[in-house]
């Protein structure tokens, strides 16, 4: 397929990459590259392409493998492919690059229920001493004066803010936020849609009905134009012969023709995995399953729903049970010359879940890492009083 690269990815990476190999005098050169953004918007298939283009080899290492039952076997690994990489680029006299997917997802910290282990910790010295030393990297019990090739270090993740701070600052990791753009969007999809015979006008059309969704959501809707054909195979074969025709078949596996891939049936289909995607966020039944994890959200929707009990008196049908291990009010606070103004509505709301026995604690989050869900606990002892709670 004639797949699209994006030309600010394209130009960010061989920028990047190229520097790390040349010798600029009185220049400190950041030697990792840290590229985020959202889930799905192809940051590591991107990276791919880039590096077929430049003809360039890559060491791959998986933010999975970041963590072992033995104390420092991830900054080893990281220090033996960096190792490795290095004498590839000193054999085969070519560029070669290490990358780390996922980095945030195998060495972040995203709230107070993350484990911070010492793997954790030895993976964020062992990039930082790398970043500082790139050509004086040495495995652990052993020694080598020898000077390595320097090989730049491209990693991937969603949030670097759960990274630890001195490992991101600039000097050792240069940041790039890849957001594609409508005409990136486009022109990424028209590859994935390449042999299907779609106009660029149609692509356009198909890209502007769904505006948020990510690159991913339209290559799994390709693969969904499938089913109907694979669905009708099983059936004319029975589901007795399938594994047999599919994996261990005399004659190869079955070959399907080409489907029809229409504006208008594309719409249809990504108008129902849209509508799989707004079940799967307005279930949250993991909030009913493990009550004592996860805190009942009290939103602004669900206090007008609930204000039909009282604490004290009539009826008590929704209100939570003491049984619930937490109870927690979430309210908007505005700061004013360094006082906090709770309105009276989350007064009221506070001097409630007192009244019935529940304990407060405070949690604060900014607007970007309220989208992620990252709260943080205040450090405070347990709130009992009411004045106490407002105050605080």
């Amino acid at each position: 397929m004639a797949y699209y690269i994006a030309p600010r990815f394209l130009d960010k990476l061989a920028v990047h990459i190229t520097k790390n190999f040349l010798n600029l005098p009185g220049i400190r050169v950041p030697l990792i590259l840290g590229i985020h953004g959202r889930k799905g918007e192809g940051k590591s298939f991107q990276c791919e392409l880039v590096f077929e283009r430049m003809g360039i080899e890559v060491t791959l290492i998986s933010g999975g493998e970041l963590e072992s039952p033995d104390a420092g076997d991830p900054a080893r690994l990281i220090r033996l492919r960096y190792r490795e990489t290095a004498e590839l680029i000193k054999v085969r006299g070519k560029m070669c690059v290490l990358m780390i997917n996922d980095l945030d997802a195998g060495a972040g910290r995203f709230d107070q229920g993350t484990q911070y282990t010492v793997n954790t910790q030895l993976v964020n010295a062992t990039l930082m001493n790398i970043a500082d030393n790139p050509t004086d990297v040495q495995l652990p019990g052993s020694y080598d004066s020898t000077p390595l090739c320097r090989v730049p270090i491209i990693v991937t993740g969603n949030d670097f803010s759960t990274l630890y701070a001195p490992l991101i600052r600039d000097g050792r990791m240069e940041k790039f936020y890849w957001q594609p753009d409508r005409d990136d969007k486009v022109g990424i999809v028209e590859g994935i849609f390449a042999e299907d015979s779609l106009s660029r006008r149609d692509i356009e059309q198909f890209v502007d009905t769904f505006p948020s969704q990510s690159v991913d959501f339209y290559s799994a809707l390709r693969s969904r134009i499938y089913d109907e054909q694979i669905r009708k195979f099983i059936h004319d074969v029975g589901f007795e012969r399938v594994s047999q025709l599919v994996v261990n078949s005399v004659d190869g596996p079955p070959q399907f023709q080409k489907p029809n891939f229409n504006l208008s049936y594309l719409m249809e289909m990504g108008h129902f995995m849209v509508e799989e995607q707004q079940r799967v966020q307005n279930s949250l039944l993991v909030e009913e399953y493990n009550r004592g994890l996860y805190s009942r959200q009290l939103t602004p929707a669900t206090t007008a729903s609930n204000s039909n009990y009282s604490p004290n008196g009539s009826d008590n049908s929704q209100a939570p049970s003491p049984s619930d291990a937490y109870y927690k009010a979430y309210s908007s606070v505005s700061n004013s010359g360094g006082i906090s103004n709770l309105t009276l509505e989350t007064q009221e709301q506070v001097r409630q879940i007192l009244s019935q026995g529940y304990r407060i604690g405070v949690e604060h989050v900014d607007e970007r890492r309220f989208r992620t869900g990252s709260w943080q606990s205040c450090a405070m002892g347990e709130i009992n009083g009411e004045s106490d709670a407002i105050s605080t």
